[in-house]
């Protein structure tokens, strides 16, 4: 009885997250009528599993990328994986946006047409290409940290992981110091990641008790385009991509995602999402020098959620507008929210700034936000989750393509070690030799000595070996 018990494996993290969603649905829609007690009572425990989720997230970006940099040695490798990440995530945005648009005009019909005179909404300032730039780099150490701001610990993580390349052998001890870090965040991450279903549940049923009466009301039919959106770009773009670019099985691919999909949807973060989707991309192979590059990167730029929720938005807000979208018009939408993605890369609340951008690119009120403003936690749980999914696809397509690139950067630091390895034999030989010569033209020099000089030269070049 005692051996059966332990041998009886606990339930894998998923099986807890969806039955803590679940759960979340049921007693959010049973207690409608006491949103307000959820909202004060609940949400609290929530938001304290998300402040520790955010707070060990700044660190593991910036310790994974510098661990990930530092074990490739050599910054060209470094391009080649940002290259190819970057080609990858804009591609996949452009396909999300045309997919988007698509869907709206083909259900523009059910959609209803809003009031839109008392509208009103104020779009957050502008921000410039030479201003987006100029914010990439960040001008204090700990700022980037304490305000989160995922972009700037990728680049300060970037530039110390170079610097410790370029010091050479002298740095090996930050070499270390940066495995031991990385190692420890990750730890702490596990123990945080055990909370999750019980996170899932506070953060979730809050939102279900509030917005229940909404999802049924008057944007289901927009909603409901946005979801069919996501899963069509989900089921279709990232199956095909991982199959045809990253040889694995998609069904392979979603279930071993499912934990990190599961908690995507109920926190509706990407970052706080980022250290569970590490996980979930280490289990699924992808090697730990891609997925702590791709993902935090990803985790910032890469918004193929958000952009099938700019083409149903635009397309809907158009409608309530009596504005019929024309097809240069489209592509404006399709090239400005691609770009957009990348343009507001860190940016807090970026979904509404991109959406402010979108409508502007194509002559929409921006007051048109108002309409989807008030259900917008609804889309965002969509949204992240395929951004989060986007992400891990990358990293195993990025995986796959520079599999051959990955493999040969091991063989040429093992090559390296060979030679040198033979170069100190060839050295331990010749001191032998010489040794023998030397000792032997001495008188008095016994067999027993020449073996205790030669033993140790053995051992000094053993432990240059080493």
């Amino acid at each position: 009885m005692k051996q059966a018990k332990k041998n009886k494996k606990p339930m894998p993290l998923a099986g807890q997250i969806f039955i803590a969603l679940v759960l979340a649905i049921i007693v959010g829609l049973l207690i409608q009528p006491y949103a307000k007690f959820a909202s004060t009572y609940i949400t609290p425990f929530g938001t304290i599993f998300l402040n520790l989720i955010k707070f060990i997230v700044g660190p593991i970006v910036l310790f994974s990328i510098m661990a990930g940099v530092v074990s490739m040695k050599d910054i060209k490798k470094v391009g080649a994986i940002g290259g190819t990440t970057l080609i990858y995530y804009l591609c996949t945005t452009a396909f999300a946006t045309a997919i988007g648009l698509f869907l709206a005009n083909s259900f523009q019909k059910y959609f209803p047409v809003l009031s839109v005179s008392n509208l009103s909404y104020k779009a957050g300032d502008k921000v410039s290409a030479m201003d987006t730039l100029v914010n990439v780099f960040p001008s204090n150490f700990l700022a980037p940290l304490y305000e989160a701001n995922m972009l700037q610990v990728i680049v300060m993580a970037l530039i110390l992981g170079f610097a410790i390349i370029l010091v050479g052998k002298k740095a090996e001890p930050a070499v270390r110091a940066v495995d031991v870090c990385n190692n420890v965040f990750m730890k702490a991450m596990e123990m945080i990641l055990k909370l999750s279903p019980i996170g899932v549940f506070c953060l979730l049923c809050p939102v279900i008790a509030e917005n229940g009466a909404k999802i049924l009301g008057s944007l289901a039919m927009v909603l409901l385009v946005a979801y069919i959106g996501y899963i069509a770009h989900a089921l279709i773009v990232y199956s095909l991509a991982v199959r045809t670019l990253g040889g694995m099985n998609p069904v392979k691919f979603f279930k071993g995602m499912l934990p990190a999909i599961l908690f995507a949807f109920s926190s509706a973060s990407s970052v706080g999402t980022l250290p569970l989707n590490m996980e979930c991309t280490e289990k699924l192979g992808v090697p730990k020098e891609v997925s702590s590059f791709v993902l935090p990167l990803g985790a910032t730029i890469n918004m193929d959620g958000t952009a099938i929720y700019q083409g149903v938005c635009s397309v809907f807000i158009a409608a309530c507008y009596g504005i019929h979208l024309t097809f240069p018009q489209m592509i404006t939408i399709v090239v400005t929210a691609t770009l957009a993605s990348i343009g507001t890369a860190g940016v807090p609340g970026s979904g509404m700034v991109m959406l402010a951008m979108v409508l502007q690119s194509v002559g929409l009120p921006v007051d048109g936000i108002a309409l989807v403003a008030g259900i917008d936690r609804i889309f965002d749980m969509g949204r992240t989750t395929v951004n989060i999914t986007g992400d891990a696809s990358c990293s195993v397509i990025v995986s796959h393509l520079l599999r051959n690139k990955i493999a040969s950067w091991g063989k040429t630091q093992a090559t390296a070690v060979a030679e040198t390895s033979e170069e100190l034999d060839t050295m331990a030989n010749e001191k032998a030799s010489s040794m023998e010569e030397a000792l032997g033209d001495v008188q008095g020099v016994s067999a027993a000595d020449l073996e205790v000089h030669t033993s140790s030269e053995n051992e000094d070049t053993e432990g240059e070996k080493k």
